[in-house]
């Protein structure tokens, strides 16, 4: 905790209260209060061009606890590596895991310096199992293993938690190398759980297009959609889970939600 506090206290300094940033936005849409004025004015200004982005954030969010208690609870997976954390809300990954297994090992991972000053919140949990930060880029998955690998046991399966995380990662080729790179490192039976905004007409997201180029002019850091095709190519390799690959909002849910353009899969390495 000693290491968190002093990196909690350089990041304060780089925080830019007056430059509007992707996780305070996002903790605006899903009703937190972990922003600042630009921060809602440019996501209000969003949701004005596209007014779907706060149900893609909810969907999102509940995603993510459908797919935590579907590998805790059906897949038996005790061990999770959470790329893009964000900022802590209700229900993270630990606490969703921890609460079905106790002794299940989570290692958070990111970058920016507001989620580490908010990073105690995700350290605390079950007295059996461990929670971890990694202050790290997605964009060098192997130092991201090799500190995840000094709490988690890359020899059982890790559950890759990837969530909205891979459309800040604007070159294509470069976001399938990462995937790639941290999954070799997983054994059989790991899980990409994967989350990513799409422009597919057939799940309303023409309207991403506008959005993301006003966000990329008024907001860090810079972020793309990708089509179906695209986003499908990151499973390469595994084999994906029932229902496949769908709108988030409907993975796996209950009743008949509307469709968001976000995709949402869970998948197993063979």
């Amino acid at each position: 905790m000693t290491e968190i506090s002093a990196a909690s206290r350089e990041a304060r300094k780089r925080i830019k209260t007056d430059q509007p940033h992707t996780a305070r936005i996002w903790n605006y849409w899903l009703g937190g209060k972990d922003n600042y004025e630009v921060d809602q004015q440019v996501g209000e200004h969003v949701a004005g061009m596209f007014p779907v982005i706060r149900d893609i954030a909810r969907a999102d969010r509940d995603f993510l606890g459908r797919a935590v208690r579907f590998v805790a609870e059906e897949r038996g997976v005790r061990q999770f590596l959470d790329i893009g954390t964000g900022l802590p809300t209700a229900d993270n990954t630990h606490e969703i895991a921890q609460r079905i297994a106790p002794e299940s090992r989570i290692v958070y991972v990111d970058n920016d310096p507001i989620v580490l000053v908010h990073a105690r919140t995700l350290l605390t949990g079950t007295r059996d199992g461990v929670t971890a930060y990694i202050d790290a880029d997605v964009h060098d998955p192997d130092a991201i293993v090799e500190r995840a690998s000094r709490t988690l046991d890359f020899g059982r399966p890790v559950a890759v938690m990837m969530l909205g995380i891979l459309n800040f990662v604007l070159d294509y080729d470069q976001a399938r190398d990462i995937v790639r790179r941290v999954m070799a490192a997983t054994p059989s039976g790991s899980l990409l759980v994967l989350t990513h905004p799409t422009f597919d007409a057939e799940l309303g997201g023409e309207g991403q297009i506008p959005a993301m180029r006003f966000w990329n002019e008024n907001a860090t850091p810079p972020i793309t959609a990708r089509s179906g095709e695209d986003i499908a190519a990151f499973f390469e390799g595994l084999e994906l889970l029932e229902p496949g690959m769908v709108s988030c909002a409907q993975w796996r849910a209950d009743g008949s939600p509307a469709p968001v353009p976000q995709y949402g899969a869970v998948a197993v390495k063979p």
